[in-house]
């Protein structure tokens, strides 16, 4: 049986995302791969900008690489298999980051499927 929504997971969350819309998943990750490049390769900009945040940029900066070194050792991995996806992306404090790219690709209108903006608001909204 399933769980209430405000009972998942960011992990569960994203395993069911990856699942139900899997066909979006390879565009979503080229997009989290730019936004980790962009923000490991402008960290003096970034710096200069980061204005209120609730942490610190320094902190942003660990997470953009901690998702990037998952993206290098799981390439395949990430497309095929919701576990993998769910759980090296959207567990602890790296959800932090990678919720917040979903929201963005689709707040940029990046994804393909129409259906993948109601679910990213649903799960993650």
């Amino acid at each position: 049986m399933m769980q209430p929504l405000t009972m998942l997971t960011n992990v569960a969350k994203a395993r069911l995302l990856h699942s139900l819309l899997i066909q979006e998943i390879p565009q979503f990750l080229g997009y989290l791969n730019e936004l980790t490049k962009t923000i490991l390769n402008d960290k003096e900009r970034i710096k200069a900008e980061w204005k209120d945040q609730l942490f610190g940029v320094d902190f942003w900066f660990d997470l953009a690489g901690e998702v990037h070194r998952v993206m290098a050792k799981y390439p395949k991995d990430l497309h095929k298999s919701p576990n993998v996806f769910a759980d090296q992306l959207f567990d602890g404090y790296t959800a932090i980051f990678t919720a917040h790219a979903l929201t963005q690709y689709v707040a940029l209108g990046r994804h393909t499927d129409p259906k993948f903006k109601p679910a990213v608001d649903l799960l993650f909204g």
